[in-house]
């Protein structure tokens, strides 16, 4: 299993865990989080959101083309390892919402 802290505005808003199998993902808010919402399609009245496969709002704060080509190479990350390549792109995100991994 690896958890990601998801910030907004640099405010603690919850975290992204990927389940061991790799497959499921959740995004849950933060206890007491009050801040906007991280994303339109994930309001914060709901506490957990559950995902089949890579979340799409996170999806979008990844890299493409040359960008995601370079990151890739650079970093000898997995194609195939959306998690993995957030962790590395978290802290430099377009937006309010920005990633990093999780230490306890």
């Amino acid at each position: 299993m690896r958890i990601a802290d998801v910030f907004y505005n640099n405010i603690p808003a919850g975290q992204l865990i990927q389940a061991e199998n790799g497959d499921r993902y959740c995004f849950q808010y933060a206890e007491g989080y009050t801040g906007k919402p991280i994303s339109q399609t994930m309001p914060v009245q709901r506490e957990v959101y559950e995902f089949d496969g890579f979340p799409p709002f996170f999806d979008g704060l990844l890299p493409e083309g040359f960008q995601l080509e370079a990151l890739l190479r650079q970093r000898k990350l997995d194609r195939d390892d959306r998690f993995g390549q957030l962790l590395q792109v978290g802290a430099d995100t377009v937006g309010a919402v920005t990633v990093f991994a999780h230490h306890d």
